[in-house]
């Protein structure tokens, strides 16, 4: 074999080694940065989830609430309000991740149906006969069950957000995320009333 010959495949070989270690690093990293991505998007399916169950459980506790409290009406309008300003259906594309502000309005709008839910729960200091009532006390508890799952998934969906974010803004990573169209994922925050806990008493 001729020594331009073996020049020729070594330069070859050298090439290919490069390029299939730059193939390798681009695709771990795109596939990686995807995983990642997936799993905000699986997060957001599941804090969804626990939003649909408050908003199920919503009529079930008003109407045992009403059976008690008829003179409530503000409280009970409230409600109704907050309840079809969250719509039928929790169910927000995942894409709602992607803007800050569309993010807000959602927990703003979820934000406000719970704030009239610990309204709702707070009137019934005044009906002792609705306290013991098995029904309400059941519901009772389905809807703090669910509030703590809300809190859960909301803390878990962060987390994944928070992992996913610095992965796109790592070198190299930054340099395909920009490319390949990752966008940085938003945050819940904390509800301005939540700075100060409210009291309630039962």
């Amino acid at each position: 074999m001729s020594l331009v010959i073996k020049k020729t495949l070594i330069t070859v070989g050298i090439i290919l080694a490069v390029f299939l270690c730059c193939y390798s690093c681009v695709s771990g990293t795109y596939n990686g940065l995807v995983s990642k991505e997936e799993k905000v998007k699986a997060q957001w399916a599941q804090v969804e989830n626990q939003y649909q169950r408050r908003y199920d459980l919503v009529p079930n506790l008003v109407a045992t609430v009403k059976g008690y409290a008829k003179h409530e009406s503000d409280v009970f309008t409230q409600i109704a309000d907050a309840r079809s300003k969250a719509g039928g259906v929790v169910n927000i594309d995942a894409s709602v991740t992607d803007d800050p502000e569309r993010l807000a309005e959602f927990q703003r709008i979820q934000d406000s149906l719970g704030g009239a839910l610990q309204r709702l729960l707070s009137v019934v200091e005044n009906y002792p006969d609705l306290k013991a009532d098995q029904n309400f006390l059941a519901l009772q508890d389905q809807l703090e069950g669910t509030e703590n799952r809300i809190a859960v998934e909301r803390k878990r969906y962060n987390d994944f957000a928070q992992d996913y974010n610095v992965s796109i803004r790592r070198f190299p990573a930054v340099i395909l995320a920009n490319n390949m169209g990752f966008k940085e994922k938003s945050y819940f925050s904390a509800a301005t009333e939540a700075k100060t806990a409210p009291v309630v008493q039962f």
